[in-house]
């Protein structure tokens, strides 16, 4: 993909929708985008993103606003912050103005954790993405949104939201059914040809994705819908196979395990024996060979080495503090690294493990699942019921241990109880998947000459 300087990269614009607790903006400014606006209904979500707006984000503060047609901000003002329903928010004033539209609009809709009602369910947030897209007329769009899309049951649905993106000019009127609608909107789409070109229409691609093999130390599945305005010329075809690419694999993690002086255990040297011996002992004996780099494991983000930029690595949790709520990261000045008392596993909640990629962090409606942010730890005690007479020692993750396996930078403070926080997470796009999207955004915009 095309190298943007610098300069270049600051000059283009985003707005985001269902900013949630910051995730993709974050993502999105660190791919070089200036944010013009953002928009989140969760009170919580906005203290966060206010508290974290100039460390993160990369404006001069945000502004809440309750302004419903604003206008955008020239630069080096803050950048608004609409706090509530963004179907009355009017955005005529954008037009012309939005390199990047980018958000997660509520997935509970087709999340297996939710009631899965798809788009009879009121959450459906898609139809005020589609507002949004007709109001500003942004170059590019990037949706996130949970695996549950690509479900049987949802397909027919799905492929009328990819028809929608692609016409959203086509605008539905309330008393349509959405299958009459795609009916239409499938008549005009086989009437177009591969050289569409028409600056009312989008040219989408829809990419599932494993969150570990962009370099995420989580396994995470989940959808990424792009989509580029027909008019740009952007070669889509090879945005599409750059995207679809692997890049980091479970197969390069376990080669990199497999020896006992292996890159991995090099990077670890302090993993006692016996937990080397124990992941040792489950790789295959063959192992497929590739290209890609390895799966970033939890140890890999608590050490510090969640990202390509080396952090410090998190200090110790002492098991005989817990219930004392101490904050064991105040020592090196990061936030949010606090013990929590009453782990519990059992059948169905199995912990996350040191040498593997986190288990998907979930928002939870009724707060995050036990397994999910439950940890085995290195040390263990004697069982005598246990087969090898050992039982390892577990714990909760703290908010920042579980805000590394999201990617998000030590800068990023939650606001509100260790439950919100963890549901902001939960909900939230992790930084690095984000980036590696927005990036290939603004190269493929890059490369078509805007």
């Amino acid at each position: 993909m095309v190298d943007l300087p610098e300069e270049a990269k600051k000059l283009r614009t985003s707005v985001e929708l269902f900013a949630g607790g910051g995730g993709l903006a974050m993502a999105v400014h660190q791919a070089g985008f200036r944010p013009l606006l953002f928009n989140e209904f969760n009170n919580r979500a906005c203290e966060t993103l206010i508290a974290s707006a100039r460390k993160t984000l990369g404006v001069d503060g945000l502004e809440r606003i309750k302004e419903k047609n604003p206008k955008p901000p020239q630069p080096g003002q803050p950048a608004p912050l609409y706090p509530e329903d963004v179907r009355d928010l009017n955005l005529s004033a954008f037009q012309g103005e939005v390199d990047l539209l980018a958000g997660g609009p509520p997935c509970q809709p087709f999340s297996a954790g939710g009631v899965a009602k798809g788009d009879e369910d009121k959450r459906n947030m898609f139809p005020a993405m589609f507002k949004a897209v007709r109001e500003m007329r942004p170059k590019a769009i990037i949706c996130e949104n949970v695996r549950g899309l690509l479900r049987p049951s949802f397909a027919d649905y799905f492929q009328y939201i990819q028809n929608e993106l692609r016409l959203p000019f086509e605008k539905r009127v309330d008393e349509v059914k959405w299958q009459d609608h795609n009916a239409h909107l499938t008549r005009i789409l086989d009437q177009l040809s591969d050289e569409d070109s028409d600056p009312d229409h989008y040219k989408v691609v829809v990419v599932p994705v494993n969150a570990a093999n962009y370099g995420v130390p989580q396994v995470r599945n989940r959808v990424v819908i792009v989509a580029f305005r027909a008019d740009l010329g952007v070669d889509v075809d090879a945005f599409e196979k750059y995207v679809k690419t692997e890049r980091f694999s479970e197969a390069a993690l376990l080669r990199s395990m497999r020896d006992e002086d292996g890159p991995y255990w090099k990077r670890h040297p302090d993993v006692p024996d016996y937990v080397r011996d124990r992941v040792r002992a489950r790789i295959p004996k063959v192992i497929k060979e590739d290209d890609c780099q390895p799966w970033r494991t939890l140890r890999d983000a608590i050490q510090g080495y969640g990202t390509d930029v080396k952090l410090p690595a998190l200090p110790r949790v002492d098991m005989e503090r817990l219930a004392e709520k101490f904050d064991f990261g105040q020592e090196i000045g990061i936030v949010g690294h606090i013990g929590w008392p009453g782990a519990r596993i059992y059948k169905g909640h199995t912990p996350n493990e040191l040498d593997r990629p986190a288990k998907t962090v979930k928002a939870g409606v009724h707060g995050v699942p036990g397994g999910e942010s439950v940890m085995l730890l290195d040390e263990r005690i004697r069982d005598a019921s246990s087969p090898d007479g050992w039982t390892y020692v577990h714990r909760y993750m703290t908010v920042r241990e579980t805000a590394r396996v999201m990617t998000f930078p030590d800068e990023w403070h939650g606001s509100g109880p260790r439950g919100e926080q963890m549901r902001q997470l939960g909900n939230a796009v992790p930084v690095a998947l984000g980036e590696f999207f927005a990036k290939a955004v603004a190269d493929a915009l890059a490369a078509a000459g805007h």
